[in-house]
């Protein structure tokens, strides 16, 4: 396979390590912690991005990197949430194991129509209908979060055990009864993983949202990236971004701790990472025998 047709000049390919190094040095770094300050007017007054005063004891609650972030974060609660509360019921209809195939296909179809065009796609038209700010955000993540989530649920569901689904049909249960019951309970830690993972998915996207006038740290950032650029300002707004997400992730982690069963099962040292899988093996062999009372080794000491 010839990549001739992808590529018209090679030379630019050659040459772009140099110009990536160029554009961060120049341009990007050092990052302007300025967006992490309240606004200085001509009087010396602090004010926030939208013009009111500055009231706040600590400044960078009125900067914009806080408030944007704070919509940004609003924006991706309100659709993860209205968006799973709608996927849900309608990845039931999708599962092959809860409906016929009439109810499911349709249901898979709608999923997928949701889903194939890019929230950034649904928010510009949403701009275009009802304007500029975060509504038109909230509803493009809201349709994604639905087609998205939909599929990564009726996946879920389909793959729980036969025998409490046949167990509840015995019973007479009806759909909603056995979704209620039965499917959400068997499911229910990939559901809160895949909610927890929509909710970072939809901050990390609302960033881009931004670019069309979506609301939120998107439209600062499209701000300086348009003239008169401001690149390292915009490149402090996204290590902001990519703070935020972290620390969204080791929440998700702290929150699925509670549901998940570790049993006995203890963590690996971290050094062992680096050893042989063969060598880690006998390790943990030596140290599970050691552990216990009637293993050999602690009977011959």
């Amino acid at each position: 396979m010839s990549l001739d047709g992808l590529v018209e000049d090679w030379s630019q390919v050659e040459s772009a390590p140099e110009k990536l190094e160029m554009f961060f040095t120049e341009d990007l770094w050092p990052p302007d912690w300025s967006v992490l300050e309240a606004e200085v007017w001509v009087d010396g007054s602090l004010h926030k991005p939208n013009g009111d005063i500055c009231d706040e004891s600590v400044e960078l609650f009125c900067s914009k990197a806080w408030t944007g972030m704070v919509v940004t974060i609003k924006m991706a609660f309100i659709s993860t949430l209205v968006g799973f509360i709608f996927a849900v019921p309608l990845a039931s209809l999708a599962a092959g194991n809860l409906t016929p195939l009439p109810i499911a296909i349709p249901a898979r179809v709608l999923l997928a129509g949701l889903r194939s065009l890019p929230s950034i796609i649904w928010a510009l038209l949403f701009a275009i209908a009802i304007g500029f700010g975060p509504l038109p955000g909230i509803l493009a993540m809201t349709l994604y979060t639905i087609g998205y989530l939909g599929k990564l649920q009726y996946e879920a569901m389909e793959g729980i055990s036969n025998a409490p689904l046949e167990s509840a049909m015995a019973m007479g249960l009806t759909h909603s009864e056995r979704l209620v019951h039965v499917v959400i309970p068997e499911s229910s830690n990939h559901l809160l993983s895949q909610l927890l993972f929509m909710f970072e998915y939809n901050v990390r996207h609302g960033t881009v949202l931004g670019l069309v006038g979506a609301g939120g740290i998107g439209m600062y950032i499209d701000n300086y990236i348009n003239p008169p650029f401001a690149y390292d300002r915009a490149f402090a707004l996204l290590i902001v971004v990519f703070v935020v997400v972290v620390i969204i992730d080791l929440i998700s982690m702290f929150i699925r701790s509670f549901v998940t069963e570790e049993g006995d099962v203890k963590r690996p040292k971290w050094w062992t990472v680096l050893l042989p899988a063969g060598v880690a093996a006998d390790y943990y062999n030596k140290i599970s025998k050691l552990k216990k009372p009637d293993s050999p080794i602690n009977e011959s000491e």
